[in-house]
């Protein structure tokens, strides 16, 4: 079955990509599970996990009164590391988890025609935030989830005494941004298209 996918590219235009097959991409792709697919998946999700708990850690640290607004959060999508996508110009795709009450509860990819990061940023992950149950219950039940269509992100901003900016705790979902060096501002994640990873 053919299936196209528009992705945002620097909001100059659309880049349309036919039949995109995510099969190269995706650990979700087989047909077949054997003993030694599960035990690949189960690494994946390990490694997964491992590294949305050092993202949360990091931002935990860095940017003051994040700590609090992720324990009123409904759910946490943490993707801690995004890569060039070959599919499209200035694409990139990374894997996450959602978790929710203190545990995983399912895996996803995003994909994105540009993130806007900074030039020279050489690790790069995202964090989404949903602060009421509305907006986490939408997600959660959606089959393709897409910023700036099915929902607005709010990007976290720091105030000039150093500490998030609370107006930004204000909107449903808020998004953060962080670098190698810390959280990035003037982050763009509009038109970034999340999707469920059977793992």
């Amino acid at each position: 079955m053919k299936r196209r996918t528009f992705l945002s590219v620097g909001g100059a235009g659309l880049v349309t990509v036919s039949s995109l097959s995510l099969g190269t991409l995706s650990l979700a792709g087989c047909t077949t599970t054997g003993p030694g697919d599960q035990t690949d998946k189960a690494a994946r999700r390990r490694e997964i996990d491992a590294g949305a708990t050092d993202t949360l850690n990091r931002l935990y640290s860095t940017v003051k009164g994040s700590q609090d607004l992720g324990n009123k959060a409904r759910g946490i999508l943490v993707f801690p590391k995004l890569l060039s996508a070959g599919f499209v110009v200035g694409g990139e795709y990374g894997d996450g988890v959602l978790r929710s009450g203190g545990a995983n509860r399912g895996y996803y990819r995003a994909i994105s025609g540009s993130i806007g990061w900074q030039i020279g940023a050489q690790s790069k992950a995202f964090i989404l935030m949903f602060l009421t149950q509305d907006a986490y219950d939408k997600f959660v039940r959606s089959s393709g989830w897409q910023v700036g269509a099915d929902a607005t992100v709010a990007l976290a901003t720091i105030g000039a005494n150093g500490q998030l900016d609370t107006n930004t705790a204000q909107h449903p979902i808020v998004g953060f941004g962080m670098t190698n060096a810390g959280l990035m501002a003037g982050l763009s994640l509009e038109g970034t298209k999340i999707t469920k990873l059977e793992l």
